[in-house]
């Protein structure tokens, strides 16, 4: 097996073989940028670098690149690094206006500024780019590859800039290795949410309205609908405060917080609004702080547990927008406990065994379909994190134990902390095996501090708590979009928007099946009557399409035994009594049975 560093380093070669075999067959093109990926590579080009020039690369270029490519590695070029002055940089790259941005930026950080040749310095046939590595020792390492896709991307990611031709690729270094890799992406293209919520009519995007703000249809909605539900209700069932708080709030409450500076890239413009600044929140934490601070607190009032279904606002550049995975206005399942500092770790085990719970509940395997990763800080980065090292250390202490002693498959990760506390991140595996955070869970020790926030202990004394940053769903798109992909749309019954259809054989039929609909209705149950004028195999189909759960057919011998005659959608026929039916499927309804 190769170590990741060694299949980086692949990647990242393969990716130079790349723009190198473009800019032969495309020499007006102008290369932007491109690097290595967790699962393969990619390469940005500018195919319209001048006025009235334009190159198309579509996928059936690809044959053509790739050969290209072969003959390439086939040479077997040493691939060479070099350092170059600022000045010689900008010699070698005076015609490229994205590599000299790049130049540009290096030289204002003091970077040493390196280019990689594929081929002998300056010689016909060789290329050069502007990178840091590592690359393989020459291109004949470089043993299997495959481009994968085509795609716009503006430059940078962001949509001010220029749009530009991205190709994707891929390389291991055995032929399995890829053929492997190529059926896991025909899989992801199957539970690809963003495929499977417009097929299934969940949700949508409208260019009026804008990038990165799904709209949720009925259906989408439904399934909206009893996730919170579920959610809320199981909160308060475990003594958690359910509180309602605004969308909006003075610049002042994140510039107390540290939010305003730290996450000023990511927050939308400041609104003025008579003689108030007015900013859309990007978290809830300062708001909940805000209640704890309405009134007097005694030790006896702890632990205080502010939760709330928050809407939160956050700029992300619309070359990382993705489906419900990366939005700009997202549902957080947000809480805040308030705690004292001995009481933590007994805290922490209270909100893992939630999440775990409703992790359990939606079919998500603890070790397999997430882990948790311990994200620490970085004492020498007091820019990033808040400057208190005995802190530090003490908080990170709480959440290791805590992990090692529910023996949780976790494992740690230097600097992906929040500024004000290390966290336990949900990271939540796709189809692909990439990860994503869902939930986290965050010890906090710097904003009590920042707000003052105290409570009165056993001895009459002033005492600060820990607050303890939590979320048990994490944002309802992000989790929708997640539970797409791992039921590809075949959700559990509680889940299903529509879960009874009923399918009418004929005209004569339909009076019948509407009254069974009613039936279902009272007992709480989805259901839709199918009268369109088609035939009963093209409804049983359709409502296969739309993964209803259950299909009565009804017909005459329906009608005169009284009985319905049940198809599973995964084509299992029974014949049941409509109470009796009435009966099994609320009781699964109740018990969020997963199958």
């Amino acid at each position: 097996m190769k170590s990741t560093d060694e299949l980086h380093k692949l990647r990242h070669s393969a990716e130079h073989v790349l723009h190198h075999a473009v800019k032969e067959l495309y020499p007006q093109i102008l290369l932007a940028m491109g690097p290595a990926t967790e699962d393969g590579f990619y390469f940005d080009f500018d195919s319209t670098p001048q006025k009235g020039t334009s190159i198309v690369i579509t996928e059936q270029d690809f044959p053509a690149i790739e050969k290209r490519m072969k003959e390439i590695v086939k040479k077997d070029l040493p691939i060479i690094r070099d350092e170059v002055s600022p000045k010689k940089a900008r010699e070698m790259f005076q015609d490229n206006p994205y590599k000299l941005e790049w130049i540009d930026e290096a030289e204002k950080r003091g970077d040493v500024i390196s280019v990689y040749w594929t081929g002998k310095p300056g010689e016909k046939g060789s290329m050069v780019d502007l990178c840091v590595g590592p690359h393989l020792k020459s291109t004949g390492e470089i043993k299997v590859f495959k481009l994968l896709s085509v795609a716009g991307a503006y430059w940078r990611g962001d949509e001010k800039n220029k749009m530009l031709t991205r190709i994707y690729g891929t390389a291991f270094f055995t032929q399995k290795a890829l053929d492997d890799h190529l059926v896991l992406l025909e899989e992801a293209k199957i539970r690809d949410h963003r495929k499977l919520g417009k097929d299934l009519d969940l949700f949508t995007f409208s260019n009026l309205v804008g990038k990165g703000l799904p709209l949720f249809t009925e259906k989408g909605a439904t399934i909206w609908r009893e996730l919170e539900r579920f959610v809320v209700d199981e909160e308060i069932k475990r003594g958690y405060k359910h509180v309602h708080t605004p969308n909006i709030a003075k610049t002042e409450l994140y510039r107390t917080s540290g939010h305003y500076p730290y996450y000023k890239n990511t927050m939308y413009p400041v609104m003025k609004v008579d003689d108030e600044e007015l900013i859309l929140r990007p978290m809830t934490c300062p708001h909940h702080f805000a209640l704890f601070m309405s009134k007097p607190r005694s030790y006896r009032d702890l632990p205080i547990r502010y939760a709330e279904m928050a809407s939160l606002y956050r700029y992300e550049k619309s070359g990382e927008l993705s489906g419900l995975i990366r939005v700009r206005e997202f549902v957080l399942a947000d809480s805040h406990n308030f705690v004292r500092k001995e009481n933590a770790a007994d805290e922490i085990n209270f909100v893992l065994d939630l999440i775990e719970d409703i992790s359990q509940t939606l079919g998500l395997v603890k070790g397999k379909d997430f882990v948790y990763r311990l994200s620490l800080g970085d004492r020498a980065n007091n820019e990033k994190y808040y400057d208190s090292p005995k802190e530090w250390e003490y908080g990170e202490s709480v959440l290791r134990n805590v992990l090692e002693k529910r023996d949780a498959p976790f494992y740690e990760a230097k600097d992906e902390a929040a500024f004000y506390g290390p966290k336990i991140d949900v990271q939540m595996r796709n189809v692909l095996g990439k990860e994503d955070t869902a939930f986290t869970v965050q010890y906090d020790f710097c904003l009590p501090e920042r707000f003052k926030l105290r409570y009165i202990d056993e001895n009459g004394k002033e005492e600060q708590p820990i607050v303890i940053h939590r979320s048990s769903i994490g944002a309802m798109e992000r989790s929708i979009g997640f539970l797409i992909e791992h039921y590809v749309g075949n959700f559990p019954l509680w889940l299903t928007p529509t879960q009874v259809k009923i399918i009418p054989i004929a005209d004569r039929h339909q009076e019948y099946a509407h009254t069974i609909a009613q039936k279902l209705k009272d007992s709480g149950i989805r259901v839709e009557v199918d009268d369109k004028s088609e035939s009963m195999q093209k409804k049983i189909r359709n409502a296969q399409n739309e993964k209803v759960y259950y299909m009565i057919i009804v017909g005459d011998r329906e009608m005169e035994n009284k009985k319905i005659n049940i198809r599973t959608r995964d084509g299992k026929t029974n014949d049941m009594k409509l109470d009796e039916f009435i009966i099994e499927v609320s009781a699964k309804i109740r018990s969020k049975q997963i199958k």
